[in-house]
């Protein structure tokens, strides 16, 4: 024990992997559907192993959080700009509700039961899960006029109150937007999740039927035998099947492969390839002739690929729209990207620049479709370090200003401009996605390791002192950290329904992305049974990310 304290103690890396892996294990427990997840479960491990007094420069934390928070700013920017938009303004006003009584709750809370800075910062992180508010909030008492010892005892006070409120915070606020907003509002998920499907799938769709039951996209051949399809174009028997798209990819003809024009006139015996979605080639696929066996003819390279819409001229344009050009005809939509985010769409959805859609189909079909919408992002492993190196420089740099407001001087640290700057350069790749890419792999090592490495670095510190820190604030720092969660979000709910008049699934998806609950907005996903209230998310959750870590400084400010 003695060997395994002096090697942690002198070198404060194997400390920190240590840490990462034990509050990796402790994040995969999971009581029914809850589980701490791996920042509540690493900062706990760093508590324990800290009991050992080992000290890790505080510039290791700031590396890595500096990471997580530009890598944060990078994904929802585009969307953080976007909902800017007049159209957005419902679910911009609603996230400034939540976000601004969450503030004011916290700072009461403080003022009324006497809570020191560090406390109240922590209060603020755990009770609305925004645990970047440690980072800041450290920050910013770092720069008080106190002496080394107080600053280090209210910087240790954040993560305690942070891990007993967090629990409230995440565990709570999960149950009660499915289960008491819908109450609130008057509402029954499900049903207002069918009405809001048939309104975004439109009329010509029919029964609710989206774009997305293209994941069952399939090829097949057949021979045309049926008189009514000979002697015409393949244009004209493409468009056949009235709501639906097919496509003839091939055609083997004399037992030669030939490739298809529009203006190809189809002939007796010949054979095609149909490309399409598999029930549509079941159900249907008979009408053109027998189902033929051959590989030869269907073996041709289909292409997944991944193309970020630049060209102005397709802003805000529906995809039915779209489908009519002629670029895209053999190219499907098999998901649609926004700010990160997954959205659920249909022929009625809009596409808005900045969107990332992942195109199917022959790859000389894909490829001019890609030439035509934007710029083909193409797989890579090489992430472009020029761009993020420069991005937290400057960030950092505009971070360090200070303004006067009121008195109070306010800074958004170097981590906050490292945010901010992560949106302008995530908003600028979205518009010029030719460079500045950061692949899925890296940019979960910056988002997850670099935010975990920093909560592992905060534990550490905080360890000697936890479990004194938390005699001293007692059952009463749980009770008003679930007073001040509930508030906010209730306040909201009600603000977005009957003054805002938003969709119900709307309300509670910009409630979940508002105050940062992901874990809320599957679990209201799954109360509904719909997808649907992901609409709501990625505006609130763009801007409460920064409007919540703001706070911290802010907070620091209003009670020092």
């Amino acid at each position: 024990m003695d060997y395994l304290t002096q090697a942690l103690r002198e070198h404060q890396e194997l400390a920190i992997f240590l840490t990462l892996a034990i509050g990796f294990i402790i994040g995969r427990f999971k009581i029914g559907s809850f589980s701490l997840g791996t920042v509540v479960g690493t900062l706990l491990a760093g508590v324990l192993i800290g009991q050992l007094n080992i000290e890790v420069p505080s510039v290791v934390k700031y590396v890595f959080f500096d990471l997580f928070l530009f890598t944060t700013g990078y994904k929802v920017g585009p969307q953080f700009f976007r909902g800017l938009k007049k159209d957005a303004l419902p679910q911009v006003a609603l996230t400034l509700v939540l976000c601004v009584t969450c503030l004011l709750a916290a700072f009461f809370a403080a003022r009324l039961l006497g809570y020191d800075l560090g406390t109240a910062a922590g209060l603020l992180a755990g009770a609305f899960t925004e645990s970047t508010v440690i980072g800041t909030a450290s920050d910013a008492i770092g720069r008080l006029d106190l002496s080394a010892t107080e600053k280090t005892n209210l910087t240790n006070n954040i993560p305690v109150a942070y891990a007993v409120t967090y629990l409230v915070g995440t565990g709570f606020i999960t149950w009660f937007l499915p289960n008491i907003g819908p109450k609130l509002m008057r509402v029954n998920l499900k049903d207002e999740a069918r009405k809001l499907q048939a309104q975004l799938s439109g009329p010509e769709m029919g029964g609710g039927e989206t774009l997305s039951a293209f994941q069952s996209l399939g090829v097949r051949a057949y021979q045309v035998t049926k008189p009514e399809l000979l002697n015409r174009s393949l244009a004209e028997l493409e468009a056949r099947p009235k709501g639906n798209r097919i496509f003839i990819s091939r055609i083997r003809r004399d037992g030669r492969i030939i490739e298809p024009e529009p203006e190809l006139i189809l002939r007796e015996g010949d054979i095609i390839a149909v490309l399409a979605r598999s029930e549509l080639l079941m159900g249907r696929g008979t009408e053109i002739g027998p189902e033929v066996d051959d590989r030869e003819l269907l073996d041709f390279p289909i292409e997944f690929l991944d193309v970020v819409i630049t060209n102005k001229a397709f802003d805000h344009i529906s995809l039915s729209e779209l489908a009519k050009q002629a670029f895209a005809r053999g190219v499907f939509l098999k998901k649609l990207t926004r700010a990160g985010q997954l959205i659920p769409f249909s022929s009625s959805t809009r596409l808005e620049r900045g969107d990332l859609m992942t195109l199917v189909g022959a790859e000389r079909d894909v490829e001019r479709a890609a030439k035509e919408l934007g710029y083909a992002d193409r797989k890579t492993v090489m992430t472009d370090m020029i761009f993020v190196g420069l991005g937290i420089f400057l960030g950092g740099l505009m971070g360090l200003l200070t303004v006067v407001v009121a008195g109070l001087p306010l800074t958004l640290t170097a981590s906050g401009g490292a945010l901010m700057m992560g949106l302008v350069f995530g908003w600028l790749r979205s518009i010029h996605p030719t460079f500045g890419r950061i692949p899925e792999p890296a940019m979960w090592v910056f988002d997850t390791v670099g935010l975990t490495v920093f909560m592992a670095c905060v534990g550490l510190a905080a360890g000697p002192s936890f479990f004194a820190g938390l005699q001293k604030s007692g059952i009463s720092l749980v009770l008003v950290g679930l007073i001040i969660a509930i508030l906010p979000h209730t306040l909201a709910i009600l603000v977005g329904r009957y003054v805002l008049k938003m969709n119900p699934l709307i309300v509670l998806g910009a409630c979940s992305g508002a105050g940062t609950i992901t874990a809320a907005l599957r679990a209201i996903q799954e109360e509904a049974q719909s997808e649907l209230p992901a609409l709501g998310y990625t505006v609130p959750y763009a801007i409460g990310n920064i409007v919540l870590t703001a706070w911290g400084p802010v907070l620091v400010a209003m009670l020092s």
